[in-house]
């Protein structure tokens, strides 16, 4: 537990000290923020709430990835995992660590997209958890880049298609019915959707979001398997 806790607090520091994870984080909701409340959506049929559920679905599938396999290739690159498992560091408390670093810090802008969707009870905390359970499967995406990929670069290398695939397909697949088609699969896709309208039954978009996840997670058993976190 309390390498656990030194992990979180390495991470914490780390990306107080990196801007471009902290606008990372940031700017997403404040755009949604602002938009919201600046831009009068009228009565066309057109949520009132797009902007919030847009954002949020972008933020999803981005900031948990790239902030979780920069964070680990990293630490791999620099070869600091070396030191921290030869201080007594167990590899599964640094994971736990960093991932829970992360998966808090999405869970409090969660909170903040939700405050500003407009919902209100149980359609807020509905709306919350599966934003939270989102996060939960990009972090577990971004682990299995982190470990797989020899150094950051890689890292983003391999991160930025697959972050704009989950991230933008939601919002094209708004204007297109085939991209709608195939972006049905993706987890992103089915928190856009539950989102924007809450009334929804959420069994579909669980049960996609959970079978994304396991997918995630196998990948990363593999990798895992195959790379550790040494480097």
């Amino acid at each position: 537990m309390r390498s656990i806790r030194a992990m979180f607090k390495k991470q914490l520091l780390d990306t107080m000290k990196n801007r471009f994870i902290l606008i990372q984080f940031i700017i997403m909701p404040v755009m949604a923020f602002l938009l919201n409340s600046l831009v009068d959506m009228g009565d066309d049929g057109v949520p009132a709430n797009m902007f919030v559920t847009m954002f949020a679905a972008i933020f999803i599938g981005m900031g948990p990835v790239l902030t979780t396999s920069g964070a680990i290739s990293e630490d791999k690159e620099r070869k600091s995992l070396r030191f921290l498992v030869m201080a007594g560091v167990r590899q599964h408390d640094y994971l736990l660590g960093v991932g829970g670093f992360i998966m808090l810090v999405c869970a409090i802008i969660s909170v903040f997209f939700g405050l500003i969707s407009g919902y209100q009870g149980t359609a807020l905390i509905k709306f919350i958890l599966f934003l939270i359970f989102g996060a939960a499967t990009s972090t577990v995406l971004g682990a299995a880049i982190g470990i797989f990929s020899k150094n950051q670069q890689q890292a983003t290398a391999i991160s930025v298609p697959i972050f704009i695939i989950t991230s933008f397909c939601p919002l094209i697949a708004q204007f297109n019915e085939k991209v709608a088609k195939i972006a049905m699969v993706l987890y992103t896709q089915q928190i856009n959707e539950i989102t924007a309208d809450i009334s929804l039954s959420a069994l579909k978009p669980f049960l996609i979001t959970l079978a994304n996840l396991v997918v995630f997670s196998v990948l990363f058993a593999i990798a895992y398997k195959k790379k550790g976190i040494k480097g």
